[in-house]
């Protein structure tokens, strides 16, 4: 029998953070978030600061997005006794709003590059920050 290491641990807290925005699932994201001093950086957002902020900028986020799929890549792990630094790609595929009722808007893909810091506690790992910062296309950068 293999154990599960701290960073396989981190990696599937990780994992559940997009899955919970893919899902629209704001319970779930309220259980991975630490209780107390967090703070968020969404791309383009300024700093939000504490727990009830980022948690509301979530809940808006998911209200209004039709569509969001995360492919994530380059995916680095690092744990220090009780804190872990994930830094990952989010290959975002997401849904515009649609022009016409009952239909899904066109399909928009966006690169974003992520930090997310985790804390150990008695109930696992929990975000205590995420930070994503959009990659320019070379079109963009013109």
């Amino acid at each position: 029998m293999t154990s599960v290491t701290d960073s396989e641990r981190v990696e599937q807290a990780n994992t559940a953070l997009y899955e919970a925005m893919e899902r629209g699932d704001h319970a779930a994201m309220e259980r991975l978030w630490l209780h107390g001093d967090v703070s968020c950086v969404h791309p383009g957002w300024p700093v939000l600061r504490g727990r009830g902020e980022v948690l509301r900028s979530y809940a808006l986020i998911m209200a209004n997005t039709e569509y969001i799929q995360f492919f994530l890549t380059d995916v680095e792990v690092s744990v220090s006794a009780d804190t872990a630094l994930v830094t990952c790609t989010e290959n975002i595929l997401s849904g515009a709003p649609a022009e016409e009722e009952g239909e899904l808007g066109p399909l928009v893909g966006q690169l974003v590059v992520a930090t997310n810091v985790f804390q150990r506690t008695p109930e696992g790992w929990k975000l205590w920050s995420h930070h994503g910062s959009p990659v320019l296309t070379e079109n963009e950068e013109e």
